[in-house]
């Protein structure tokens, strides 16, 4: 049914922020037209890649360009 099985995101990571943290990534979420989580996941992954130095790595720019 999918090319890939390993890609079905079903995978969860719990990240807890205080008042003043959750309010920024609401704003920003707000403000970028995202859902929170989806903005988190791609900061993840950006950060992650640089981080590795493969910020070409399809995987991860696809959704970020």
């Amino acid at each position: 049914m999918y090319p890939d099985p390993k890609r079905i995101r079903d995978n969860r990571i719990t990240l807890r922020f205080d008042d003043y943290e959750h309010d920024l990534i609401t704003a920003l979420a707000n403000y970028q037209g995202e859902q929170p989580s989806t903005l988190l996941r791609q900061l993840v992954l950006r950060e992650a890649a640089t981080l590795l130095g493969i910020g070409d790595a399809d995987s991860v720019t696809r959704k970020l360009a």
